[in-house]
Order: structure tokens, then C-alpha cells, then sequence
């Protein structure tokens, strides 16, 4: 039996233990880095995280796996995304307004989140959308940035104020000019080349639009000017009743500085008549006379109409008549100003007429109207027997001396009339002072009884 071979203890060569030679070259290692790097630190090794959440905000574009991560993981990516990412990519998908803040505030000098509901996302879109209607040109812009930006932006925008339409180039005018007949002149060759933008694709497609604010025109045409560059046609004018109609929750329309005669504005009453949601209408600055006010009283007196400015347009004591007479049969309509139009007496004899039985007028402006004493004779009645009237204005007219003694009587026993405006009327300044003293009385009994019952009807 062959025996164990006895070990030369003072031969052996101990073998290093595996714990003790990792730490020997962990130090070794760490010490040579240190020696080569003073400012090397652990600390400064990212996680293996944030090397993925770097990754996906990289790659955001081509894989936007946004949604599959817990919300602080999302907020960080949506922090690393740039605002250079189209935005079929980021319209359904990112929804933190820091993310729409930054391509607000990169784009934009002024951004008054306020006056989009304080959302950020809101605001991009719907300046956005502007900034591409402003400047399209028909027959040379592609109609896809529009249409493909509908799917991406229609559950944001709610309110488009566009201040300009640009009218399709005229390079070949002159070419195209000498087939057509000589008795055709240059209206009619502008009704030709000058239509705008159809609204009619787009408004309708946008279920949240609330507010559309228009004009057509141009705002900066420099040397290039032309009467045609401001034609609303009546094809624009076709599309646009067309579009107004269709969109069922509008409740502010304005269309203003755009050249809207009496034939166009009977064709956009007719399509706004039974609209159920328009609450405020908004047609100053533009050429309506008595035949378009006959259709805008038709419209007062069957609408849920509250506000309508007609200021500055060419309405006579007729029209007046005829808005008088819708003004008599609406039950919702507060405001309205028909300021800077012709329609001396018989048009302001009407209107206060008609307020001796309406119960709904709040607010009504009849500045610039030539009015003289027979007008402030009837009002002097409308302010001993109305009750819902708080605003007066008669500045820049014609009412004298007994017109503004007329108003002091029929003041005399009013409570509720909290603002009356005699600049320029030519009423005595003691008559004005009397007034003042009422008016101003009226004002504070309604802000007491306003602190008194904060729910009441002076709100």
C-alpha cells in the first residue's frame, strides 16, 4: 500500500486568495486611474437608466415609445426631446406643456399663455395654423400643409384670428388679360384672380373652434398696392357662409375691414340665422347699408344673438328701422353698436321705440349718427320705463341743449343706467354734470348691492 507523500512545508508556495487578488487589482487600478485622471469619480458614471432614457429621447423619432414609461421617466425624455421633431410625431403623443412651452418660446417673442386657457399646447397649434392661413397663396401653396395638419391640431384649436388672406400671384394677368372682352374692367378682372384660401376644407373639420376672427386683406403690400389685393368675392364669400354654418359650436364670428356689401351679408345672415351656438357677431368696418341691415335684423330677432357690432358702415334711418324692429322681437340680445353710421332721427327714433318693450339690451352705442333732440326726446321715455339698460352712448352728435335736458328728466326717477356718454353731443355743461351725479349714484348702488348678493343679476 503506497503511502501518502508527506509535504515539505517550508517548499510550499501559498497560493493567493482569489478575494484578496481581485481587491489588489481593483486597488491597483483605481490608483492608477486617480494618478491618471485627478477628476475621475464614480459619481459621474451615469446609471444605466438615464443611458436608456437618453437613448429613446434620441431615437424619439423613429421609435416614440413615450407612453410605455412610468410619468417621472416620461417627463425626463420629454425634457431631452428636441422642438425640431415634426409633428406627426409629438401632436397625439406628447401632452406635457413644458415640452409646448419650449416651441412656444423658440418661435415666438410674445406668448400670452392666457389667452389660450392657459395651455401651451393650445397656443402653438393654433398660432401655427394662422401662421400657414396668413400666409397661404392659392395656386402656389400646397394645400397638404393644411389638410395634413388638420388630424394633428383639431383637438386643440378653439379660437383662429387670421388678419390677412393673400390672393393668388398675378404673373400672367396681362397675357390672359388681352383674350378677354374690352368692356370688362378691373373689378372684374380682380373678381377673376382673387379669390382666397376656401375655409370651407378646413372650419368645418375643427369640432372644438369656438372664435373665428377674419379679414381679407393684406397687411403689408409695399409698393404692390392694388384695390384688388382687399376684394372679398363673392365665391370667398359663398365658401366661407358654407363653412360658418357647418361649424356647430362657433360662438364668436368676426368679419371685419373685409369690404362686406349688402349682397354678401344677406347670403352669410341667411346661413348664420338658426345657427345654435353663435352668440356674438362682429361685422364693423365694412360697407353694409340698409338692405344687409334688413337681413341683420331678421337674424336679432330669430338667433340667440347677444352681441352685434355694426359700427362703422353705411346703415340710413331704414336699416335702422329694420334692426329696430328685430331689436323689438329678440329676447337675447345685450349689446350693440352702431356707431359711426347715417341714421339721423328717424333711424335713432326707432331704436328707442323699440326699447320702450325690450327687456334684454344692456349696452347700446350710437355715437357719430348725427342725432339730434327728437332722438333724446324718445329716450327720455326709454330711461323713465326701461329697467335693463346700463350703457348710453350718444358721443359726437347733434343733441343740444333741450336734447340733454329731455335725458336729465327721463333720468330723473332711473336707477339702473350706469354709464351715459355725452362727450361731443352738444348738451350744456350743467345738463352734464346733473347727468353725471345720477349716473354715478346708479353705478354705486349697483356695486353695494353687488357686494351684498355676489350671485345677483348686477354681476
Amino acid at each position: 500500500m503506497q503511502q501518502p507523500v508527506a509535504c515539505d512545508k517550508s517548499r510550499a508556495i501559498p497560493s493567493p486568495c482569489p478575494l484578496e487578488a481581485n481587491l489588489t487589482d481593483v486597488s491597483f487600478h483605481t490608483r492608477r486611474c486617480i494618478t491618471e485622471d485627478p477628476s475621475w469619480s464614480l459619481v459621474t458614471v451615469p446609471h444605466l437608466t438615464e443611458l436608456c432614457l437618453q437613448h429613446i429621447a434620441h431615437n424619439f423619432q423613429k421609435n416614440p415609445i413615450l407612453n410605455c414609461l412610468l410619468p417621472e421617466d416620461q417627463k425626463k425624455v420629454v425634457n431631452m426631446l428636441s422642438t425640431s421633431l415634426p409633428l406627426t410625431v409629438t401632436a397625439n403623443i406628447v401632452s406635457h406643456e413644458d415640452y409646448w412651452k419650449r416651441c412656444c418660446k423658440e418661435r415666438w417673442q410674445v406668448c400670452d399663455v392666457s389667452n389660450y386657457g392657459d395651455s401651451w399646447k393650445r397656443m402653438f397649434f393654433e398660432r401655427h395654423l394662422e401662421n400657414i392661413l396668413k400666409f397661404f397663396i392659392p395656386n402656389t401653396t400646397d394645400p397638404k400643409q393644411v389638410l395634413e395638419l388638420i388630424p394633428l391640431c383639431k383637438g386643440y384649436v378653439r379660437k383662429l384670428e387670421i388678419d390677412q388672406f393673400l390672393p393668388p400671384l398675378r404673373v400672367d394677368q396681362k397675357e390672359e388679360s388681352n383674350d378677354l372682352s374690352d368692356t370688362e374692367d378691373d373689378s372684374e378682372l380682380g373678381e377673376i384672380y382673387m379669390h382666397h384660401y376656401n375655409l370651407k376644407d378646413l372650419i368645418p373639420a375643427l369640432p372644438h373652434l369656438e372664435e373665428l376672427h377674419l379679414t381679407y386683406g393684406v397687411k403689408s403690400c409695399g409698393m404692390n398696392f392694388e384695390w384688388s389685393l382687399f376684394n372679398f368675392t363673392d365665391l370667398d364669400c359663398s365658401n366661407l357662409a358654407a363653412a360658418v354654418k357647418m361649424c356647430r359650436n362657433l360662438k364668436v364670428f368676426k368679419l371685419t375691414r373685409s369690404k362686406v356689401d349688402d349682397d354678401k351679408i344677406k347670403l352669410l345672415a341667411r346661413n348664420l340665422q338658426y345657427h345654435p351656438c353663435l352668440l356674438e357677431l362682429d361685422l364693423s368696418h365694412n360697407l353694409i347699408g340698409d338692405h344687409g341691415a334688413q337681413s341683420l335684423g331678421k337674424l336679432i330677432s330669430h338667433s340667440r344673438l347677444e352681441a352685434l357690432n355694426l359700427c362703422n358702415n353705411q346703415i340710413c334711418h331704414l336699416g335702422a328701422q329694420a334692426l329696430a324692429q328685430g331689436l323689438a322681437e329678440s329676447s337675447t340680445l345685450t349689446s350693440l353698436n352702431l356707431r359711426l353710421n347715417f341714421m339721423e332721427d328717424k333711424g335713432g327714433e326707432a331704436i328707442g321705440c323699440a326699447l320702450l318693450t325690450n327687456t334684454s339690451l344692456k349696452s347700446l352705442h350710437l355715437g357719430s349718427n348725427n342725432l339730434s333732440e327728437p332722438t333724446a326726446a324718445v329716450f327720455s321715455q326709454v330711461l323713465a320705463q326701461n329697467t335693463t339698460l346700463r350703457s348710453i352712448n350718444f358721443s359726437c352728435n347733434h343733441l343740444g341743449l333741450d336734447g340733454g335736458k329731455k335725458l336729465l328728466e327721463g333720468l330723473a326717477n332711473n336707477k339702473t343706467l350706469t354709464e351715459l356718454d355725452l362727450r361731443y353731443a352738444e348738451v350744456e355743461q350743467e345738463t352734464c354734470f346733473l347727468i353725471h351725479d345720477i349716473v354715478w349714484t346708479n353705478r354705486e348702488l349697483v356695486r353695494q348691492g353687488s357686494l351684498h348678493h355676489p350671485n345677483s343679476e348686477y354681476l
